[in-house]
């Protein structure tokens, strides 16, 4: 069989191993949308020394907890020709071990530190497939897209961190002639081992119940732990917990201590103070009974409302949110369904409260700011001021004594007893800084000493202040590429860049009926009316076809005056719209046209020739702009690499470079 036949016989195919064939299925199928070629040599980008130390750091949690559990884990599968792989939540190896000559093997496909091994890369393989599937995944030899890669045989293991977010993978990879099926159970108890050392450590200033139906299995991998407040409220639950309690972490939530074991935290501490029983024995809400053990080290406050900083220019007025108001700024408000944001979230959930900055990237209007709002809104600092700093709209001569105050007389126009500054706003809070890349560049000196020396010396003043604050900063500008013009500071850009997300542009979401409904019921509140605003069918279709170049901030107004234009019925309809989108609407299409229409000759396309000039002028360009990178300019211009292969045929789909 050819290689290139191989994903629809692999689709085809009855497997009678137990490996899940449907699973196996999908990835192949999501191999060929991503324009993987099961031929072609696989992605061989390595992350640079330094990239990989950052990609550690950003991740030294997981990596800490990890390291001894390999080391063990090793020890159990040595001289067995295989490896054991560590990934982050991209796919991307932060670390392996394993024998050296399997090593050796291993680093011809590069399967080593630094490597991307995610579907959109790889294609099918158990590391990759694992983070598509979230759940446990064999791939055994030919069921791996890419051939290059079917000598292997691989069991992956997505790793949850506490509260239910897949933080990364254990893999552990061999040669597919020396697979043994106590391979997957290993790897799940290893990661099982890892989960619980990240759930102990997380909550362990909270009451944690530790439970099971048999005492001998008390602080064994397999007892249940739950985590609650002083006030017995439920925070999260590991994976044995929610087996034994035939509930998943979502259902949960809505659970308290005394309606999961008929007990509340004052009885529990009470008894476990006496210290006569060796274990308790608590009744679940299904009649069961299990032994329990309770550790309770410090109260832990319960979670009330929270009060939500508003600033107006120096002025920091807190106001008190009622908890159950969906609130715009929390990160739950924003996740309206769509695959990108929904990832953008669970990276920033990760890092909240870990003293790692986050740098927001985005096009104008697709609603940064409003993500930097509801991060701090759910983060540990949810209690402390919210300060947003536009780089890009303070004078440049203002900026510095905007940032850090000054004293009385610092310079002529000054106020009288000085002001404090943005940073010192913040202390205990978020510093939000919008548009950093329009920072003067002198000044990014000044900000960067205090990221690394976490104090400010306000203008005129010979005293440092030490500051405590978590930084969020966002831009549309391409800040490697002002690095290289000398614009940006690289020593700074290397600070801020602690995780970087990307909002997407409103374009190419996949929710956009679910957010224009959202805006529609706040515009319906913010007027105090009543009426229930809706679409038009044809006008919505205008509105998925449309490419939004203002994104939200676009979409915000337009829906704005269209509300106030609306008739009894609230329906918004063609001759509610303004005009100039209809313009955007044309504009739109013709690109789209420009892309997706076929290449045909002149005699069934009248004008194909310049459509096609433009459409290889678009890609080719796209390209230049990534050096030849296929997956890159598909990625830019919301196209699959087959639509680049079929417009371009000089670019050649067997060749590594253009398959990164």
């Amino acid at each position: 069989m050819r290689d290139d036949e191989y994903p629809a016989a692999a689709r085809a195919a009855v497997l009678s191993n137990g490996w899940p064939a449907p699973a196996i299925q999908k990835a192949h199928e999501r191999s060929e949308t991503f324009g993987l070629c099961a031929s072609a040599r696989p992605d061989y980008e390595i992350l640079s020394s330094a990239g990989l130390e950052l990609t550690r750091e950003q991740n030294r949690v997981l990596y800490a907890h990890a390291m001894p559990v390999m080391e063990t884990l090793h020890e159990q599968i040595v001289n067995t020709q295989s490896m054991i792989v560590l990934t982050n939540a991209e796919g991307l190896i932060l670390h392996s071990i394993g024998d050296d000559d399997f090593l050796a093997r291993a680093e011809k496909v590069a399967l080593r530190p630094g490597a991307n091994w995610a579907e959109d890369r790889q294609g099918t393989n158990a590391i990759g497939t694992a983070l598509a599937e979230r759940c446990a995944m064999v791939v055994h030899g030919d069921q791996h897209y890419l051939a290059a890669n079917r000598f292997l045989t691989c069991s992956s293991v997505p790793i949850l961190d506490p509260y239910g977010d897949v933080i990364g993978v254990l893999d552990v990879t061999g040669d597919y002639r020396s697979y043994h099926q106590h391979t997957m159970a290993l790897a799940k108890m290893s990661v099982q081992m890892i989960e619980n050392h990240l759930f102990t450590t997380t909550f362990q200033e909270t009451l944690q119940l530790s439970f099971h139906s048999r005492p001998e299995f008390l602080g064994t991998l397999m007892e249940g732990i739950v985590a609650f407040t002083c006030d017995g409220r439920f925070l999260s639950a590991n994976r044995s917990a929610q087996f034994q309690l035939g509930m998943s972490l979502a259902a949960l939530r809505a659970h308290t201590l005394s309606s999961l074991f008929q007990t509340t935290s004052a009885q529990l501490i009470d008894r476990t103070s006496v210290g006569l029983e060796p274990h308790l024995m608590l009744n679940l809400s299904s009649g069961a009974v299990v032994c329990a053990r309770v550790q309770f080290k410090r109260a832990s406050l319960a979670e009330g409302s929270r009060p939500v900083a508003v600033h107006d220019g120096a002025r920091s007025v807190a106001r008190q949110a009622p908890p159950s108001a969906p609130g715009l700024s929390r990160l739950s408000y924003l996740d309206t369904g769509d695959p990108q944001v929904a990832a953008v979230i669970a990276k920033v959930r990760r890092v909240m409260g870990k003293d790692i900055p986050i740098l927001i990237n985005g096009e104008t209007g697709t609603g940064k700011e409003l993500l930097a709002q509801a991060i701090h809104n759910d983060s540990p600092r949810h209690a402390g001021p919210f300060v947003a700093v536009n780089c890009a709209s303070i004078p440049e001569t203002l900026i510095e004594s905007e940032l850090f105050g000054y004293e009385e007389g610092a310079f002529t126009g000054a106020r009288r007893k000085g002001a404090v500054g943005k940073l010192l706003q913040a202390n205990g809070g978020t510093l939000f800084l919008d548009e950093i890349g329009d920072m003067p560049y002198p000044l990014q000196v000044r900000l960067l000493r205090v990221l690394q020396e976490r104090v400010v010396n306000p203008l005129g003043s010979t005293k440092s202040i030490a500051v405590d604050i978590a930084i969020i900063c966002a831009t549309h500008r391409d800040l490697r590429e002002m690095i290289a013009q000398s614009r940006f500071r690289e020593d700074l850009y290397y600070r801020l860049n602690g995780l970087v997300v990307r909002l997407p542009r409103l374009r190419e979401r996949t929710d956009l009926a679910v957010v224009i409904e959202k805006m529609l019921q706040r515009e319906s509140i913010a007027a105090g009316n009543a009426q229930r605003l809706s679409v038009a069918p044809d006008v919505m279709a205008m509105f998925e076809r449309c490419a939004w170049p203002g994104n939200f901030r676009q979409l915000g107004n337009l829906l704005r005056t269209a509300a106030a234009m609306v008739d009894t019925d609230g329906e918004i309809r063609r001759e509610h719209l303004p005009d100039d989108f209809f313009d955007d609407l044309r504009c739109g299409a013709s690109q789209s046209a420009a892309l997706d229409a076929p290449t045909a000759p002149d005699a069934f396309l009248p004008e194909s020739g310049r459509l096609q000039d433009v459409t290889v002028s678009v890609i080719g360009a796209a390209l230049a702009r990534h050096g030849g990178n296929v997956s890159a300019a598909a990625r830019e211009l919301g196209v699959s690499r087959n639509t680049i292969y079929r417009k371009m045929p000089a670019v050649d789909p067997g060749r590594a470079a253009d398959d990164i």
